[in-house]
């Protein structure tokens, strides 16, 4: 069974930086593809950043581009992903989640989730 934790969430001004974590056990991390995905209050969770398994090519939602970078140590089993220049509307709890096989930018393709990590933004 694949779990995953996040930790590194806080409260932060904007334009600082914050580093998340992900932690997967239970399985191979290079078996799988990791995503970031983040919910706002009262909106519904949305795709930040994934991570291949294998080759370890990244994709961002164009919020997120310029500003984030995910990566991957492997010898960890742990995805990171750095946040830049915070904006207030980066706000909400941010989500790790691992599925096998290709790369999706959709919550429902993902079968294992961390339990969330809040992340506070003020302005």
């Amino acid at each position: 069974q694949v779990q995953l934790v996040e930790s590194g969430g806080g409260l932060v001004q904007a334009g600082g930086s914050l580093r998340l974590s992900c932690v997967v056990s239970g399985g191979t991390l290079s078996n799988y593809a990791v995503a970031w995905f983040r919910q706002a209050p009262g909106k519904e969770r949305e795709f930040v950043a994934v991570i291949r398994g294998t080759s370890g090519i990244t994709s961002y939602a164009d919020s997120a581009k310029g500003r984030f970078t995910a990566s991957r140590d492997n010898a960890k089993n742990t995805i990171y992903l750095q946040m830049n220049s915070l904006k207030p509307e980066d706000t909400g709890v941010y989500y790790c989640a691992a599925r096998g096989g290709l790369v999706s930018m959709k919550t429902k393709d993902y079968g294992y989730w961390g339990q969330g990590t809040q992340v506070t933004v003020s302005s």
